[in-house]
């Protein structure tokens, strides 16, 4: 059985209203309706969710999906590309998909009711698989724009990340921390591939995204258009740091060949996160052992830092999906 590219119609903004609506009707989609429900619910046709097709997260779903068939019985694994992190652990909650990709602060943020649009909503089924690789905030501006820092960007038009993704979030925490609220430049939300293009036609100012280091978008563009990464003052990236799941990060010199020095930035982690109640624990346990056993077979540049050791790091507050508690377990994994 093959993994197969499955398209959804629903955008991140209708599947956020819908959630907002449904706010305390649980019951109705099997989250907190006990054991029972919960075991009924479990199912075998997984739905992947994974982000823009010029990320990282798109290409490494469609390969771990492929994986999950491959070594997993009696499953079937479809793969859909997304709007990022918080549609997905939407989706997610609404039981309209099983797994997928969500950056360690955003699922924190959904857990703790604090996800921007739905505070005081808790979404209770989110469990952890497992930390994959660390996602660089990339602030990206045209060599010839003028532009030196952050600061320089008020009044301009900036592209911060689709609706739906993670990476809005903590573009919005840059923004705040250089004195820069909305009405101070001009938004344009829409995703990595197609902000890089613009970008290039001079339709905006800068992008700002949150993604695998390196990501063969900027790559590509930037064979095409003269273009440079804006480094974070030390204060930002350390309060930044301090507000959140972000932590300082540098984007290595030889990230990208236009680059001549590191980039200071901050990151969050890319992480698994399963359904607690439509995939079952003797699934979860499966998909943790495929995710950390077959890493090398991954083709994306990002597997390289699949590490089991650091399988928890940046787990915060998000509940271990209990196949993942059983597996790390077994290989002797502290756990939180």
């Amino acid at each position: 059985m093959k993994s197969r590219r499955i398209v959804t119609g629903i955008t991140a903004v209708v599947a956020m209203t819908a959630l907002a609506a449904c706010g305390g009707d649980a019951d109705t989609n099997g989250n907190g309706g006990g054991d029972e429900q919960a075991e009924e619910n479990f199912t075998s046709e997984l739905i992947f969710a994974t982000g823009g097709t010029a990320g990282v997260y798109y290409p490494f779903g469609g390969e771990l999906a492929t994986i999950y068939e491959n070594e997993i019985e009696d499953i079937s694994v479809n793969y859909v590309e997304s709007g990022g992190s918080a549609e997905n652990v939407g989706q997610i909650y609404q039981e309209e998909w099983q797994i997928g990709f969500s950056d360690n602060g955003t699922t924190n943020l959904a857990v703790n009711g604090e996800l921007p649009g739905l505070e005081g909503e808790n979404l209770d089924n989110l469990g952890w698989i497992g930390n994959l690789y660390p996602e660089a905030l990339h602030i990206v501006v045209r060599e010839d724009s003028g532009y030196d820092s952050v600061a320089d960007l008020e009044g301009a038009t900036i592209a911060v990340g689709d609706a739906g993704s993670g990476t809005r979030i903590t573009s919005d925490k840059v923004l705040e921390s250089y004195g820069l609220e909305e009405g101070d430049y001009e938004t344009e939300v829409t995703d990595f591939g197609s902000s890089t293009e613009m970008l290039a036609d001079g339709q905006i100012d800068a992008t700002m995204f949150v993604v695998g280091t390196p990501v063969a978008g900027l790559t590509q563009i930037s064979a095409q258009t003269d273009v440079k990464l804006l480094s974070l003052d030390d204060d930002v990236a350390q309060e930044v740091e301090g507000s959140g799941s972000e932590t300082v990060y540098d984007i290595p010199t030889d990230a990208y060949d236009f680059l001549e020095e590191d980039v200071q930035t901050v990151a969050v982690f890319a992480a698994i996160i399963a359904s607690t109640t439509q995939v079952s624990e003797d699934v979860g346990y499966e998909i943790t052992k495929a995710t950390f056993e077959n890493a090398d077979d991954i083709t994306v540049e990002a597997a390289q830092f699949i590490d089991i050791e650091e399988a928890l790091l940046g787990i915060g507050d998000i509940p271990l999906h209990p196949g993942a508690e059983r597996y790390f377990e077994e290989e002797g994994i502290e756990l939180p």
